[in-house]
């Protein structure tokens, strides 16, 4: 089985060596790893880096300007070739080496579709802020009672899919919402789901989180929209 681990990065020049050595490191067995960077327009050394170290990943996307993290990962799965997607962040928040406990339920039950989650006893979650904690659970509530499922956490990184449940090119959102709109996507189309718990490593604005309350409502929005309107039988 193959999974094209797709690295949408902007301004990571701290952190994105260690993040493609340690997804190196996690090898798993009957699984080959394509590895996609997406540098969406980074202003800092982020790019030079990258392409100082060709041996890290599989493909490198250059983007000429930053057009937001959606776009970036629209570009990343256009170049992808695996039978499943993982999405990993370019920072330190989430461990590579959680790898073989996401594909399980795909080796095991031929899950369609996996969430790492960081509520179901993972080992550790570092302490982060109180609102996005709130916002969070509410994203994942008003999801779960549109969609009949049972999820802990939609808005963690680690989301693995089967890549034919979509076509890159008919997402619409460029945005925080877009991670929203993929899985809503899933939802009406796949038919098996699981989540794993994973750890995390939060970090702060300081230190070069991204995310603010505000995107909540785009999130929420696009859940809504994605659950009542119409949804075209994907291309295989």
């Amino acid at each position: 089985m193959r999974i094209s681990i797709l690295i949408p990065t902007y301004n990571e020049q701290d952190t994105i060596v260690t993040v493609l050595q340690r997804v190196i490191a996690a090898e798993v067995a009957e699984v080959e790893f394509e590895v996609i960077v997406i540098d969406d327009g980074s202003s800092d050394n982020t790019l030079e880096i990258l392409e100082k170290n060709p041996q890290l990943y599989s493909d490198l996307v250059r983007r000429d300007r930053n057009g937001g993290k959606g776009a970036a990962v629209r570009d990343g799965l256009y170049k992808a070739t695996g039978d499943y997607i993982l999405f990993q962040d370019a920072d330190l928040e989430y461990d590579p080496s959680e790898y073989r406990t996401l594909v399980r339920p795909v080796l095991e039950q031929n899950a369609d579709a996996v969430i790492g989650s960081r509520n179901l006893a993972p080992t550790y979650v570092r302490v982060h802020y109180f609102w996005h904690l709130v916002g969070n659970r509410l994203i994942t509530l008003i999801f779960n009672l549109l969609y009949n499922l049972t999820f802990t956490d939609i808005y963690s990184c680690y989301l693995l899919y089967r890549r034919d449940l979509i076509d890159p090119g008919e997402l619409e959102n460029d945005g925080w919402a877009q991670h929203a709109e993929i899985l809503c996507t899933i939802a009406r189309r796949g038919n098996v789901f699981f989540e794993v718990p994973v750890n995390y490593a939060g970090r702060t604005y300081a230190e070069g989180k991204k995310i603010r309350y505000w995107h909540a409502i785009s999130v929420i929005w696009m859940i809504i929209k994605k659950r009542f309107g119409p949804i075209a039988c994907h291309r295989a």
